[in-house]
């Protein structure tokens, strides 16, 4: 296990299976309401063509071959032998239903022991979650949805063209943890229009909702995007690398210290963005915030306070 200030995703995988597993990314042929004009058009500002995704196979390979592939080349490389599917681009609820059975169903495999699945707030639908429900209790697999919220600063979320508002990020984590699965969340730390007290609302909402996992990314700036047009106009500025890491110390310390961290910050290839993590190396950004926040000793969940907790026991 790692000694580190907050609950490494890793470790809470291996307390859970008592070994190392590894996701395995799913790129399947489709969209999202927020690019196809349903909800807006365009996607999100920050969003490049291939949908929140750079690692995966080609959309054309089935989702079997695609599993069979990585996990030859991952199992090998890792020494892992236990995986996780994971529908990575796009919203991979907005489709037919028949084609989510059909995508879902692919995933019986043996070393499969769960199935994460990226998708939008607004595309949590009732007939997806009663076959999921159903699919989970017959073959014992784990459900995990991965929402995109990025802030809960609402003008922020227009900013970004992201198509939803708070509210249907909250009636989305109902719903999902009604039906009796699990939630990760993404976030964006430093985004130019969000102040400290967004930073620390984000995290008290994803408290409040239950939410079980955190995935935190720094605003990089994919090549080709409304966000690239934006930068190259100078219409907004950055925050430096310090502020970043201290945005993100901010954030975990609010947050609750059993919700497992997936990533301290985001990466993606630089021959594709105009900016990505102030050139330098995710890992060594990731090992800058481990070392503050030891050094200082902070740790994961030191200024949450429970909303039920009473002051004048």
């Amino acid at each position: 296990m790692t000694n580190l200030p907050y609950r490494a995703y890793s470790d809470y995988l291996r307390e859970k299976f008592g070994q190392k597993v590894y996701k395995l990314p799913i790129k399947l042929d489709l969209t999202c309401p927020n690019r196809d004009g349903t909800v807006a058009h365009g996607g999100c500002i920050f969003c490049g063509e291939s949908g929140g995704s750079f690692e995966n196979l080609c959309e054309k390979m089935s989702v079997e071959n695609q599993l069979e592939k990585n996990m030859d080349y991952i199992g090998k490389r890792y020494g892992a032998k236990l995986f996780i599917a994971y529908f990575q681009n796009f919203s991979n609820t907005y489709m037919p239903i028949e084609e989510f059975k059909n995508s879902i169903r692919s995933c019986q495999m043996d070393y499969i022991v769960g199935i994460y699945i990226s998708t939008r707030p607004d595309c949590i639908y009732r007939e997806h979650l009663e076959f999921l429900r159903e699919f989970s209790k017959e073959t014992g697999l784990e459900i995990v949805f991965e929402l995109g919220l990025q802030t809960a600063n609402y003008h922020s979320l227009e900013k970004l063209n992201r198509g939803h508002c708070v509210s249907e990020f909250v009636d989305a984590c109902i719903r999902i943890k009604q039906s009796g699965f699990k939630i990760c969340t993404h976030v964006i730390l430093g985004l130019p229009c969000d102040d400290d007290l967004d930073v620390i609302e984000t995290a008290k909402l994803i408290n409040v909702l239950a939410v079980d996992e955190v995935k935190i990314h720094s605003l990089y700036i994919p090549k080709n995007t409304k966000l690239s047009e934006m930068y190259e106009r100078n219409e907004f500025e950055l925050i430096s690398l310090e502020e970043y890491k201290r945005k993100v110390i901010l954030f975990l310390r609010y947050l609750k210290s059993d919700i497992a961290i997936q990533r301290l910050v985001g990466r993606m290839p630089k021959e594709e963005t105009v900016f990505c993590n102030w050139n330098t190396s995710w890992w060594l950004i990731k090992e800058a915030i481990e070392k503050e926040m030891l050094e200082n000793g902070y740790s994961q969940g030191d200024f949450y306070t429970a909303l039920d907790e009473n002051p004048f026991k």
